[in-house]
């Protein structure tokens, strides 16, 4: 598989990240519903024998169950992928998840990261939201002394805009960002993507297909048989009046899949990738057969013809 270098830093990643997201399981706001952690193992080895090189996880996916299904799979592995998490997201003893940048929260978030993926040095290790906002510029000092302490090798960000960036810039050099883009959410397009070309940043796509709903798998039915706590029933995407909107959109996409002899989700994950200022796109997957589909995404090139398609796709939808 193709790897892009990581803004600044000495990593190449492949072109797919395999995301740990939904691997958290169920049990807490943003779950995706019941997991099994076999599935989520398999799932991961299954990745890294198809040439995928990084994985993504969070502290807060699953509440710490995420990470510790990822140290798990890394525990038998004699060639180790790259590992990326996240902090600033905790919860309390009800295991409602909230917003903390207080440094001794991070130092401790940090530690319990290490211990749950059994590694003594996090690969990237990522501001999860820049929440509250005031706080970041600290938030940021403290993640750069723990790579001094050789805690972390690099560090990132997530859901961060380029104002924000400038803030945080003079204090470490940021290696990633982690922004949500696909093709139902372009707004990075606007100024974010082109001040980490101008900066060197690399950036690392999360959501490409949309929490499935570009994988052409999706349907009414489909959306109410999911899990009573999957998070999806409570996404705007999924509901109507988009629901329909999103389907008519995705009926379209199907063509320009087929005439490829693709699927619908690869080439929702190679449009993400025809940006040459994204670095790697991360897709979830629960089930071996999942990463299989989606991984060969990361070799296609778009022809101008197809990404013309695509935008003309989205240009009906937005006057529909």
């Amino acid at each position: 598989m193709q790897t892009r270098q990581l803004g600044w830093t000495d990593l190449s990643f492949t072109t797919i990240g395999l995301g740990a997201w939904a691997m958290g399981g169920s049990g807490w706001k943003f779950g995706w519903g019941p997991q099994d952690d076999a599935d989520s193992i398999a799932t991961i080895h299954r990745a890294i024998d198809l040439g995928v090189n990084w994985i993504d996880t969070a502290a807060i996916y699953g509440l710490g169950h995420s990470e510790e299904v990822v140290g798990r799979a890394l525990k038998s592995m004699s060639h180790k992928p790259i590992v990326a998490t996240k902090c600033s997201r905790r919860w309390d003893d009800t295991g409602t998840p909230y917003a903390n940048l207080d440094p001794a929260s991070l130092r401790k978030e940090c530690e319990d990261s290490l211990q749950r993926l059994g590694v003594e040095c996090i690969d990237l290790y990522q501001i999860h939201w820049p929440q509250p906002d005031a706080a970041i510029e600290e938030a940021w000092a403290t993640l750069a002394d723990m790579v001094k302490a050789g805690k972390l090798r690099y560090i990132g960000v997530c859901n961060f805009n380029a104002a924000q960036l400038k803030r945080i810039m003079p204090i470490h050099p940021v290696a990633s960002l982690q922004p949500p883009y696909s093709m139902l959410v372009r707004g990075i397009e606007n100024e974010t993507l082109g001040y980490c070309a101008a900066n060197n940043i690399g950036v690392v796509a999360y959501s490409p297909m949309q929490k499935g709903l570009l994988t052409g798998k999706v349907t009414r039915e489909w959306v109410e048989a999911l899990s009573a706590d999957d998070h999806r029933h409570r996404d705007a995407m999924f509901l109507e009046p988009q629901l329909s909107s999103n389907l008519t959109l995705v009926e379209g996409l199907k063509q320009v899949a087929l005439r490829n002899n693709r699927t619908t989700a690869q080439l929702a994950i190679a449009w993400v990738l025809r940006r040459a200022e994204v670095t790697s796109a991360i897709v979830g997957a629960r089930r071996p057969s999942q990463i299989e589909e989606t991984v060969s995404a990361g070799d296609w090139a778009l022809s101008a013809e197809d990404i013309a398609s695509v935008e003309s796709l989205l240009t009906e939808k937005a006057k529909a």
